[in-house]
């Protein structure tokens, strides 16, 4: 699986199509824990680090559009189609009807949520920092359907069992992708 674009690249690209600060952070996040979960299941790190990082390319100047427009500004960008169908499987069914079938789609699925509870949870914390925190802590926002209501809840559900693995082995992964970014994304709180 060759990459276009070097990891500096494929930020600068995401960056021109994201102004928001906390989009370019998600998407950083997103692709710490796809390095991570990369390294668990044996397969290309930087490969899914991309897919993690722009797989809301899209999302600040096309809402509306989102995983519709993604496949144009990737192929001009030189990705191929396998890189394409894993980024916009994660709207799945919600704004692409491609549905997750490879690990790494179904990882991204699953996690994409999950990188914005943690995120969620770690900033209600005193020291604001992912290095701190526990799958209990994370478990228990997740029960809390008032708690980052806009987490859809069922989407991370259905990717564990996607993937046949424990929601608390999703969220343990998910944390250690994430620490191994946390000064990048803001989260190395007063820990760091």
């Amino acid at each position: 699986m060759t990459l276009p674009l070097t990891d500096a690249q494929a930020e600068e690209l995401l960056d021109r199509y994201n102004s928001s600060d906390s989009l370019r952070k998600h998407g950083r996040a997103v692709r710490g824990m796809m390095r991570h979960f990369a390294g668990v299941y044996g397969e290309d790190v930087d490969y899914w680090g991309q897919v993690g990082l722009l797989h809301d390319l899209d999302y600040e100047q096309w809402p509306d559009e989102h995983c519709h427009k993604t496949p144009e500004l990737l192929r001009e960008a030189g990705y191929d189609e396998a890189f394409v169908r894993a980024v916009i499987s994660h709207g799945w069914p919600h704004c692409s009807d491609v549905k997750p079938e490879l690990v790494m789609e179904k990882v991204l699925f699953a996690c994409d949520e999950l990188c914005g509870l943690v995120t969620a949870a770690v900033l209600m914390r005193p020291d604001r920092s992912v290095l701190t925190i526990e799958v209990k802590s994370v478990r228990k926002k997740f029960k809390s359907k008032a708690f980052a209501a806009g987490v859809d809840r069922d989407i991370v559900l259905q990717g564990a069992e996607m993937l046949g693995v424990e929601l608390d082995a999703l969220i343990e992964g998910t944390i250690a992708g994430m620490r191994a970014v946390a000064g990048e994304i803001g989260l190395a709180g007063q820990a760091a």
